[in-house]
């Protein structure tokens, strides 16, 4: 990811503070600094711990829309239509909106907004707040390539960024969005039948996070293919072998795909209803 501050005077404002907006204005003032960037949180107490961590300034919708370009709705899908409602009168085709709410299609926003406003649907994940997210991006029906590069560069802050068409947001969702809670939980599973074993829930849980931690990098910088890594520790009539067996005759593979695209559907429920 290059090291340079955003482009000077877009402003950028985070509408919505809970976790994943901490975890984007997180990376973001540690790239740029917090003087172009204002939060917008409807919660006092939320808005004074943000400003007290992070040094940006809180201020209403007004305020965010007059002084920044860029306006990143990191907000629960349900809220959409209200905060939309409130912010339309300060937007015009001068801003760009980058939204982050699970499922929300940019046709929906768009709709929203006074004609020829430009709107990126992003999904970023959690693990932006160590700069280690992945994020993808789509364009709406008034946004370019100009803008597309531009959200590229807002999300590369806090990890790597790809577009895709946005028909395949609602897989990506299910996909990256929730995937850091589908690793916790084999986390928690796995220190579970450590302590089951007998050893410290602390030991088994150093064990199975440096594991996971080592294993997500060879995946990445190996360039090889995970079916051929885990071959590669699968000794014939070895452990793993006898482990993966287990796994097998669970059907875990079939249970992961259920998992997913049960994601996948609900994303599509919540950009479709806002419930």
């Amino acid at each position: 990811m290059p090291e340079q501050p955003f482009p000077q005077r877009r402003g950028l404002a985070v509408i919505g503070g809970g976790r994943m907006g901490e975890a984007l204005l997180a990376g973001f003032v540690r790239r740029s600094g917090p003087g172009d960037v204002v939060v917008c949180e409807r919660s006092a107490e939320r808005a004074a711990e943000l400003a007290g961590r992070h040094g940006v300034e809180v201020v209403d919708l007004a305020v965010a829309a007059a002084r920044a370009r860029v306006l990143l709705l990191a907000i629960k899908p349900q809220d959409v239509d209200a905060v939309l409602a409130d912010l339309a009168p300060y937007v015009d085709d001068g801003h760009l909106v980058v939204s982050v709410a699970a499922g929300v299609p940019t046709a929906r926003i768009e709709a929203a907004l006074p004609a020829g406003v430009a709107v990126i649907r992003a999904m970023p994940n959690t693990p932006a707040l160590v700069e280690e997210g992945m994020s993808v991006v789509s364009a709406g029906a008034h946004a370019g390539d100009a803008d597309l590069a531009e959200a590229e560069q807002l999300l590369g802050a806090v990890g790597e960024v790809r577009r895709v068409p946005e028909p395949q947001q609602d897989a990506v969702t299910a996909l990256s969005g929730s995937g850091p809670a589908y690793f916790f939980y084999l986390v928690e599973a796995l220190v579970d039948a450590g302590a089951a074993l007998g050893l410290s829930r602390r030991l088994a849980a150093d064990l199975v996070v440096q594991t996971a931690v080592g294993a997500a990098v060879m995946m990445r910088d190996s360039g090889q293919d995970p079916a051929d890594l885990r071959a590669a520790v699968s000794s014939p009539n070895g452990t793993t072998v006898a482990a993966i067996a287990e796994f097998d005759s669970h059907d875990v593979r079939a249970a992961v795909a259920a998992a997913v695209t049960a994601a996948q559907a609900r994303s599509r429920e919540l950009g479709g209803s806002g419930s």
